[in-house]
C-alpha cells in the first residue's frame, strides 16, 4: 500500500473537520448499547474459530479488552471525492526518492536477492519494487492491530464477508507463534508486514527463509521478501521475461474499442500497427498480451504480458501492477515513460500539483513541504479555499483553481530566488546494480526483453 501524505498538514483547522465521519463512528461504537453488541459479536466468532482448531486460550487472549477501532470503519467506508488519475498515482508510487532508496536496497540485500532469484526465478527488482510500493521499504507497514481491525470490520458489519476468513487465519498465525499479538500490526484491512500479506495469503504462501521456525514478515526482511517471491512463483511468474512494453499506437487507433482483458499474441498486436516506443523488435511474437491505455490515445499505452498478470494476483488494480513494473525498470536504470501523461482541467502534472501546494501554503491554509502528492491535508485545504471564494466545494485541485491561485499570488520580488522545482525524472540518479542505463537521448522502453540472467549480480 502507498504511504499516506504525512508531510502536508491542514493549517489551523479544528480536529472535527479532519475526522469527519470518523467522529460519528466513534460516538456510535463507544455507546453502552454498542459495547454489549460488540461483546455478543465477539462471542459469536468463537464457533468458527473453534472449528478451525483455535484454542479458547488463543481466542480469549486475542480479544481481551476488545473495542472496535472507529478509524477502521472510517477507512473502510471512505469514498474519496478525489480519485487520483493513473499518471498521478504513478508519479507518487515511482518517485525519485523511492527509486533512489530502492537502488540502495538492491546493494544492501544483494546476496539475499540473488538467492531469491535463483530459488524462485523472480527478478530481484520486481521483489524490491513490491516492497517499495507496498510499505515504502518497510517504513510504513501499518500500525493497526490486525485482530482488532478484522474484529471491527466484522462487528460493525463493514466488509464482514472479507474479514471473517481473514480473522480465522490471523488467529492461526498467533497460535502458531509466528508473531506476538502486540506486534501483529498492519493496515486497516489486515494487510501485514513489509510486503502487506493478508492473513489467508500469509497462511498459504509465507516462507521461513532463515529457518528460525517462524515466518516473520513484520521484522524479518529475508522472510518478507522470500514470501513475496514465493507468492509470485505460484502465481505463474515466468523467469527471465519482462512484464510488458510501452508502445506507440498507430494513428487513428482507438484503444477504447479494445477490452483491457482481451488477449492476443504480440504478433497480432504488431500487425495492427502497434510498435515498441523505441522501434525495436518484440523479442517473442507468440507471447499473449493485453492492451492497457488508461488515458486512451492521449497518454502512454502498454502491452501487458504474463508477468503483469502475475503481479495482478498480488493486487488486482492495474495501476498498482503498472507502478510495480515501472519501478522495477527504473531500478534497473531505465528512464521514465516516453509518452507523457495528459494534463488538462482534471489532470495536473507533478510540477503543477507542487505549485498548487506552494500557493496554498502561501495563503496560510496548508502547512508542510510541497511534494506534489495530493493527500487528505491538501484536499481539505482546497475545500477551505473553495469555501472562502464561494465556489462549489469538491476538494478537486483543478487547473482552473490553480490559475485562480496564481492570479492572487503576490509578485515575486526582484532578485528573489524562485521556489525549486522537482528534479527531472532520472536526474542525478546512480546506475542500477547489474544494469547499465540507456545511452543519452535514448530512453529505454518498458521491459527491454533482455533482463539479466537469473541470479546475475
Amino acid at each position: 500500500m502507498l504511504a499516506r501524505n504525512r508531510a502536508m498538514r491542514i493549517a489551523k483547522l479544528p480536529k472535527s473537520l479532519i475526522l469527519g465521519a470518523g467522529s460519528a463512528a466513534l460516538l456510535v461504537l463507544s455507546c453502552p448499547a454498542a459495547a454489549v453488541a460488540n461483546s455478543k459479536c465477539v462471542e459469536g466468532l468463537w464457533p468458527s474459530a473453534k472449528s478451525a482448531g483455535i484454542t479458547r486460550a488463543t481466542f480469549d487472549r486475542a480479544f481481551q479488552g476488545f473495542t472496535p477501532d472507529p478509524e477502521v470503519v472510517e477507512a473502510a467506508n471512505f469514498q474519496p471525492e478525489y480519485v487520483k488519475p493513473v499518471g498521478e498515482y504513478i508519479d507518487r508510487a515511482v518517485s525519485e526518492k523511492r527509486i533512489q532508496i530502492g537502488k540502495q536496497k538492491l546493494i544492501e540485500y544483494q546476496a539475499l536477492l540473488g538467492a531469491l532469484e535463483n530459488r524462485y526465478g523472480v527478478d530481484r527488482t520486481i521483489i524490491v519494487a513490491i516492497w517499495g510500493v507496498e510499505s515504502n521499504y518497510g517504513v510504513q507497514p501499518g500500525d493497526k492491530n490486525v485482530i482488532r481491525s478484522l474484529g471491527t470490520l466484522i462487528c460493525s458489519g463493514t466488509k464482514s464477508k472479507f474479514a471473517r476468513p481473514q480473522l480465522v487465519s490471523a488467529l492461526k498465525i498467533l497460535q502458531r507463534g509466528d508473531i506476538s499479538l502486540e506486534a501483529m500490526n498492519g493496515s486497516w484491512a489486515g494487510a501485514m508486514g513489509h510486503t502487506q500479506f493478508i492473513p489467508t495469503t500469509y497462511t498459504a504462501y509465507a516462507v521461513d527463509h532463515d529457518g528460525d521456525g517462524k515466518r516473520d514478515i513484520w521484522g524479518n526482511i529475508p522472510d518478507a521478501l522470500a514470501s513475496t517471491a514465493s507468492y509470485l512463483k505460484v502465481s505463474n511468474w515466468r523467469a527471465g521475461e519482462t512484464w510488458g512494453y510501452e508502445v506507440t499506437l498507430p494513428k487513428g487507433f482507438n484503444p477504447k474499442n479494445v477490452g483491457e482483458n482481451t488477449l492476443r499474441s504480440v504478433g497480432e498486436w504488431q500487425k495492427a500497427g502497434i510498435v515498441r516506443v523505441n522501434g525495436e523488435a518484440f523479442p517473442r511474437l507468440s507471447d499473449k498480451a493485453s492492451l492497457f491505455a488508461p488515458e486512451g490515445a492521449r497518454g502512454p499505452a502498454f502491452l501487458m504480458l504474463n508477468n503483469f498478470r502475475s503481479i495482478l494476483r498480488y493486487n488486482v488494480a492495474k495501476s498498482y501492477a503498472l507502478a510495480v513494473g515501472h519501478l522495477s525498470d527504473r531500478l534497473k536504470g531505465y528512464g521514465p515513460f516516453v509518452h507523457s501523461w495528459p494534463t488538462d482541467e482534471t489532470h495536473l502534472s507533478l510540477d503543477q500539483r507542487t505549485e498548487f501546494q506552494q500557493l496554498l501554503i502561501a495563503r496560510g491554509i496548508l502547512e508542510g513541504e510541497p511534494d506534489g502528492v495530493i493527500g487528505p491535508a491538501t484536499l481539505e485545504a482546497v475545500r477551505t479555499y473553495q469555501r472562502a471564494k464561494g465556489l462549489g466545494v469538491d476538494g478537486y485541485p483543478s487547473l482552473t483553481l490553480l490559475k485562480m491561485l496564481r492570479s492572487e499570488a503576490p509578485p515575486t520580488p526582484v532578485g528573489a530566488v524562485p521556489p525549486a522545482q522537482p528534479a527531472a525524472a532520472g536526474e542525478g540518479q546512480p546506475a542500477a546494480v547489474g544494469a547499465s542505463p540507456p545511452a543519452t537521448g535514448q530512453p529505454a522502453p518498458v521491459g527491454d526483453g533482455q533482463p539479466a540472467a537469473v541470479g546475475q549480480d
